[in-house]
């Protein structure tokens, strides 16, 4: 009988951890909408982000602690002071804005290189899709040359911030990753 509290307990404590994702990307990406998405379920009047926004957030039974890092360039620098324990990132990128794609995946390149990230998954968010001149998902995996990741699991999902969809499908990847570690 001993041994069935001790499985319990273990289950309990395996399921109660909190993984630690760090939601990054430029700024007017729309990183804190789709963190309050997250928590929500709603779409919220936000303003550009200064410093980190932190909140927790459980999904299908599982705890995450999401840090939502401003994206200004004189922030980006202080990134990596977020880094420690970080299971997950999410990259979201602005679809619609095209001529930035080379500083995302400069900054994405710089990221992925730390070595407190070397076992981070990474989770690229195509957000604006509701918008006509968007790019399409394979469109940005292309561009921030997704395929030659080979030191990270990685997915891109489309979506849209405003409505939440595509989102769902996101969080189910990280889902599969917490549960496939």
């Amino acid at each position: 009988m001993r041994w069935q509290w001790q499985a319990a307990w273990l289950w309990d404590v395996e399921h109660c951890q909190e993984h630690k994702i760090l939601i990054i990307g430029l700024d007017n990406a729309g990183k804190t909408t789709i963190m309050y998405q997250y928590l929500l379920g709603d779409t919220v009047h936000t303003s550009p982000t200064i410093g980190s926004n932190v909140e927790e957030i459980k999904y299908k039974n599982t705890q995450f602690v999401m840090w939502d890092l401003g994206g200004q360039e004189s922030l980006r620098a202080s990134w990596n002071t977020y880094y420690a324990n970080t299971q997950f990132i999410i990259l979201v990128v602005d679809s619609t804005d095209q001529d930035r794609l080379p500083v995302v995946k400069e900054e994405l390149c710089k990221i992925l290189a730390h070595d407190e990230l070397a076992k981070a998954s990474l989770l690229v968010l195509a957000n604006k899709q509701d918008v006509k001149s968007a790019l399409s998902s394979a469109d940005i995996s292309r561009e921030l040359n997704l395929t030659s990741l080979k030191r990270h699991h990685w997915r891109i999902q489309a979506c849209c911030a405003l409505t939440g969809e595509g989102l769902n499908q996101g969080m189910e990847w990280i889902c599969d990753r917490v549960r496939n570690k």
